[in-house]
């Protein structure tokens, strides 16, 4: 009965970095709803729509945003919601509001977005390096021969 029992277990397989396979993944955020979008983007880097996901390990592919200008909040919270920044000093607190941070910087956007859903680790770290977010429709990874995605 033992043995039986022992044969049927299956251990664990924990993946390692050597045995992934990077893919490059392209996405257009043209209308996109800002949250929604950033969601299906983290569980792509960090690996989850992977079967061989390990939480400890970086089994996510690359992604590359166009368009990033043309992302879009619901409701009233293109004016209502705020990004804030300390710069350490007594009184250092900045605030600028969505489309402030739209108008002059587009990819910080949706990289601020993508990185709050990412682990706060060394890993979290490695893995906002695989997001490359550019405001027009022109990036620089062709070489990387990028597959369409449709999120």
């Amino acid at each position: 009965m033992k043995k039986q029992l022992e044969k049927s277990l299956k251990p664990t397989h924990f993946t390692h970095k050597d045995e992934v396979n990077k893919k490059w993944y392209i996405v257009d955020a043209n209308g996109k709803i800002l949250g929604r979008f950033a969601s299906e983007i983290a569980k792509i880097i960090w690996g989850k729509n992977n079967p061989r996901f390990t939480p400890n390990v970086d089994t996510g592919d690359f992604v590359v945003v166009i368009n990033a200008e043309k992302v879009r909040l619901t409701g009233k919270r293109e004016s209502l919601k705020e990004y804030k920044h300390h710069s350490l000093y007594p009184g250092g607190q900045k605030t600028k509001t969505f489309k402030e941070l739209i108008a002059k910087h587009p990819d910080r956007v949706i990289t601020k977005a993508v990185r709050g859903m990412l682990p706060k680790t060394k890993l979290g770290n490695k893995l906002i390096t695989k997001l490359k977010v550019y405001a027009g429709d022109v990036h620089p990874h062709a070489a990387q021969n990028p597959i369409s995605k449709n999120i």
